[in-house]
């Protein structure tokens, strides 16, 4: 799938096969991630992947929109120093959203779908991923094949109109 192709695809998937993902396709999905772009190539993620279904399953309970992480084939914890300001909370923030962005790019040009969730009991997501304690962990996105129907290029999301949303040189 190419990346167009892939941006038209995307969607959140909170249901999933029960098939596992290619180790070299995880590793990809990952190097993504590594890869995303940063406030001055500042990188302040790390990311712990979990494949041991007993482990989803409790993580499932780190806060209440995180029951797809139970029934995915992995998912992706992305992991921060706690910010000293609110100026760095920002950063770390945005640059987050950016490696999580491009996780589900990656995921979704080899057609495999993902789910994001935040993480609100941080204590329980330290005790299960072991993470230090200046760190915290900011999402969980999920990993697996979609149960319901392929990813496949959506003619018609449900998004505000183009000429609605793009302004040319002023509002």
């Amino acid at each position: 799938m190419q990346t167009w192709e892939a941006i038209r695809s995307r969607r959140n998937v909170r249901s999933f096969e029960d098939r596992p993902i290619a180790d070299d396709h995880l590793d990809e999905i990952l190097e993504s991630g590594r890869r995303a772009p940063s406030s001055q190539n500042w990188q302040p993620w790390d990311f712990i992947l979990v494949r041991e279904r007993e482990q989803l399953l409790q993580l499932a309970h780190v806060w209440r929109g995180a029951g797809h992480v139970a029934h995915a084939a992995a998912a992706i914890a992305l992991i921060a120093a706690a910010p000293a300001d609110d100026r760095q909370r920002d950063r770390v923030q945005y640059d987050l959203g950016q490696a999580t962005m491009s996780i589900m790019l990656a995921a979704a040009s080899l057609g495999i779908g993902s789910g994001h969730a935040g993480v609100a009991d941080q204590d329980m997501a330290r005790g299960l991923l072991g993470f230090p304690e200046d760190r915290f962990c900011a999402y969980l996105i999920s990993l697996g094949y979609p149960a319901d129907r392929p990813l496949t290029l959506i003619r018609h999301p449900d998004r505000r109109p183009f000429g609605e949303v793009v302004h040319r040189d002023r509002w």
